[in-house]
């Protein structure tokens, strides 16, 4: 459930008028609910009530709008961060450090020098090599750094290929093969106290085998590695719980992934971690857009032109995503036609041949599931300049990401003085 409805005919984030936020902030513009991101933390959290000993890690990567996280850290989030930049909003959104689990497979050693610095709660390593660093950084400080080893259990998580991480040719993570050598290796360095193991097979999962799968394989690692005399005492499962992008899609549940997980680890007796991103944030936010014009094609569909474009929304692009396009004020007639932005790439294209409310020129339109991989994916592409961010509480709201126009992005480049 989101809190993007219908009232008296225009459509509401909550309890505010679509077209008020288009006329005083302008569009594009993502516009986010508070009430659905509370609600979706809530759900989720409730989905692991069986569950004795966890930390939910927000996965700052789909939605790292200070906004959003302060929001998330209201709900007992902590966060799952991928870089130094990453980390500083986690922090800044008043996540404290404990909470916060820095993931990647290309941590810098200025990033690792950080998250030391800031003593964060655990690294997710990805390699021996990380490991190495990692232990000769910390133990100059004197310390040891919490850490799990990321494994590779070589699972198809089912899902598009370039959100897949869990395949044995995916870049990420130890190949579960070589799991025990290394963590033997990396558990003997003076500067790691290597605590657990962690495990991410992909994003945007409708069915709950692979995970499943991917646990049992980490669960046998988990019994083989104390039997080798080490202390396990936490795992993080990682993310990737899908939703439905399309009416019609029904991905599994929190409460039927939480079942999943309390029967998979019942006997691990490990403080658990989980990295959600995508079922938090994705149905919480939308893209709001002006019809440009409606455009008759050749033989086919009109092209209804919009003023989002692929920098803007990048998924339908990248991964031919899907994103549900409704008017803000319906009329009740369909059309079917190609949707497409702005930007000189036959790639800005966001649906084809697609049944759709009826628009013209002018009107506003949506594009729902936004929330989560919208603005923060975005480019300057065609010098467009940056798409601006609304948050909204009840009948008021909040412009939470200043649109930054192409100009102001010029004014940070240079002409050196042998060109002039």
């Amino acid at each position: 459930m989101d809190h993007f409805q219908i009232k008296d005919g225009v459509l509401h984030a909550e309890d505010v008028p679509l077209p008020l936020i288009a006329d005083e902030v302008g569009t594009p513009v993502y516009v986010y609910s508070r009430a659905t991101l509370e609600r979706h933390a809530r759900v989720f959290t409730e989905g692991l009530r069986d569950v004795p000993s966890k930390l939910i890690a927000f996965a700052v990567k789909s939605n790292p709008n200070l906004a959003v996280l302060k929001v998330l850290q209201g709900q007992d989030f902590g966060a799952d961060v991928v870089s130094g930049g990453e980390l500083m909003r986690a922090l800044a959104a008043g996540m404290t450090p404990d909470k916060i689990v820095f993931s990647g497979v290309g941590k810098t050693r200025k990033e690792l020098a950080l998250g030391l610095e800031k003593q964060i709660g655990q690294f997710n390593i990805e390699s021996r090599e990380e490991g190495s660093e990692l232990a000769e950084l910390a133990a100059a400080r004197g310390e040891q750094a919490n850490a799990c080893l990321r494994i590779n259990p070589d699972v198809d998580a089912k899902t598009h290929e370039k959100i897949s991480t869990g395949k044995a040719e995916n870049k990420f993570g130890i190949p579960l093969v070589h799991a025990r050598e290394a963590f033997a290796e990396l558990a003997a360095l003076d500067g790691l106290n290597l605590r657990g193991v962690a495990v991410h097979i992909g994003s945007q999962l409708q069915d709950l085998e692979p995970l499943e799968t991917a646990f049992a394989k980490l669960g046998a690692l988990v019994a083989d590695l104390r039997a080798a005399g080490h202390n396990i005492t936490h795992v993080d499962l990682g993310g990737g719980l899908g939703v439905p992008y399309k009416t019609g899609e029904n991905p599994p549940s929190p409460a039927e992934y939480g079942a999943m997980v309390a029967r998979a680890t019942k006997d691990w007796g490990v403080h658990l971690t989980f990295e959600p991103g995508r079922v938090i944030a994705g149905n919480a936010g939308i893209l709001l857009t002006r019809v440009v014009r409606v455009k008759r094609g050749g033989n086919g569909p009109p092209f209804v032109i919009v003023d989002a474009a692929m920098n803007d929304l990048a998924r339908p692009a990248l991964y031919g995503a899907w994103h549900d396009f409704d008017a803000v004020a319906p009329t009740g007639e369909r059309m079917t036609a190609n949707i497409v932005g702005p930007i000189c790439e036959t790639g800005d294209t966001f649906a084809r041949d697609r049944e759709c409310d009826a628009v013209q020129s002018g009107d506003l339109a949506v594009f729902r599931t936004a929330g989560a991989y919208g603005a923060t994916m975005a480019s300057s592409y065609n010098s467009r300049g940056f798409v601006a961010e609304v948050l909204v509480d009840g009948d008021k709201y909040a412009v939470v990401a200043d649109r930054i126009a192409a100009a102001a992005i010029m004014d940070a480049e240079r002409v050196p003085e042998w060109l002039a």
